[in-house]
């Protein structure tokens, strides 16, 4: 049976990095906080968790994440990358399309639901493809995949771009029917062919093809109108470009439905590093310049971008220990990416833990209509919560990690910022920086969601 009943009182929490307060969880909500936590009747029987300098923060929301399953498993499964999200302070991550099949159809995202819930690390919410067999020909069949038990909200090609407007269109126009939203990979696939990084000074000197600005801005632009012509809801893949920024800040000014992410790699990591030609620096969209990063940053910082999501890709080591040519696109990023968000945004000054909450997990929630995730850190409210250490210091050994993937491009960096807890659903998956166990349903439960 599951400990839905466990009881945890949370003591001396600074609640989003201010002022600190208990809090009382019980049966998967915060039954009591502030003063009247430690009064509670349930206080007494309560497993006492001393949290005084830590940070309390909602569980973050991953928009972006490669779980590779089905039909990927030498990569990850969802068992792997789901107790890799749990340690990064994850309670939910959306699950991309692109395995293996291709999660085009009811029957494949519900196996993917069905897999994350056995699991029982986080709520994984199957991204639903916007093309069959991500061929950019046929839209899949959306709206069976958004009534399904997995009720997919967000469709993405993400790895390929749904290049074809018309396409596009329709796809805008047919998520309109259950509220939900197309995540464009923005990337035209004719100004990138045989790219390899990004195009400027460094792919000159190393006489590799560049993978221009333009590819990505041009995709945002056309993408941006087609969503205020239809009046529908569009979400931007993994921004990268200083152009891009300025592109999302024009489309909200005037009032389209867009929304943006950014990664933990694109805001701390640049196009410098591939000099070494090491190809854990291989990534779609490839890393930018120091100045799309500080546009990044700052574009994050004001909103213009609403959210982090990791593009968490694993590969098998010999897909990545190989020529930089050969070499799989992709970086692992869920443990890695709130001590990367710290160190790049809080670190610098650029935004508070609040702020950080907001582009960690409201934001991600409201994009994916989760309603249980994001929520504020109150009485009655669901206990989806971890605690961070912003005072620790780490250093990236990507062989330590849950993923099975070995591509991380921070190994051997000191990060600040650890998570100590993670609650999901009242039930902690994560004490002490290790692995505790997953959050079981009771029968009935599992049966009433079935």
């Amino acid at each position: 049976m599951a400990d839905n009943n466990g009881t945890y009182l949370i003591r001396g929490a600074a609640i989003l990095g201010g002022d600190a307060a208990d809090l009382l969880i019980r049966d998967g909500v915060i039954a009591a906080k502030g003063a009247a936590a430690a009064t509670h009747s349930d206080a007494k029987d309560a497993t006492v968790i001393e949290a005084a300098g830590l940070v309390a923060l909602p569980g973050m929301v991953d928009v972006h994440t490669h779980l590779r399953e089905p039909g990927r498993e030498d990569a990850e499964t969802v068992e792997t990358g789901t107790r890799a999200a749990a340690l990064g302070g994850f309670t939910a991550v959306h699950a991309m399309a692109n395995s293996n099949p291709v999660a085009d159809t009811a029957g494949v995202v519900e196996q993917v639901h069905s897999l994350g819930r056995a699991a029982g690390w986080v709520d994984v919410r199957p991204v639903g493809a916007v093309t069959v067999g991500l061929a950019g020909e046929q839209l899949a069949e959306l709206g069976a995949m958004a009534d399904s038990r997995a009720q997919v909200r967000m469709f993405s090609d993400d790895g390929i771009c749904v290049h074809d407007p018309v396409l596009m269109r329709r796809a805008l126009e047919y998520v309109k029917a259950f509220d939900g939203v197309v995540a464009q990979h923005a990337q035209e696939p004719r100004l990138t062919a045989g790219a390899q990084m990004n195009e400027g000074a460094v792919s000159a000197v190393l006489g590799l093809t560049g993978w221009p600005a333009v590819a990505e801005e041009s995709i945002i632009a056309r993408d941006v109108l087609l969503a205020q012509h239809v009046d529908s809801r569009l979400h931007v893949c993994h921004v990268s470009t200083a152009g891009s920024v300025e592109i999302i800040r024009w489309a909200k000014e005037r009032g389209i439905n867009v929304t943006a992410e950014v990664t933990p790699h694109h805001l701390l990591l640049t196009d410098d590093l591939v000099r070494s030609y090491n190809p854990v620096y291989k990534v779609n969209p490839p890393l930018r310049t120091d100045a799309d990063v500080q546009a990044l940053r700052a574009g994050l910082a004001d909103g213009t971008i609403d959210v982090v999501g990791t593009d968490h890709a694993p590969h098998p080591s010999e897909h990545k220990e190989c020529e930089w040519a050969q070499a799989a696109m992709g970086m692992t990023g869920l443990e890695t990416a709130l001590s990367v968000v710290q160190h790049a945004m809080i670190e610098t000054g650029l935004m508070t833990w609040a702020d950080f909450a907001r582009v960690t997990s409201t934001a991600g929630a409201g994009i994916g209509r989760l309603t249980d995730q994001g929520r504020p850190l109150e009485t009655g409210e669901p206990a989806n919560i971890i605690l961070v250490d912003p005072a620790a210091r780490w250093t990236v050994d990507p062989a330590k990690m849950a993923t099975m993937g070995r591509n991380s491009p921070f190994a051997g960096l000191e990060l600040p910022g650890k998570v100590v807890a993670t609650f999901y659903k009242g039930h902690p998956t994560v004490l002490d920086g290790r692995l505790n166990t997953p959050y079981r349903e009771s029968a009935a439960a599992a049966a009433g969601a079935s």
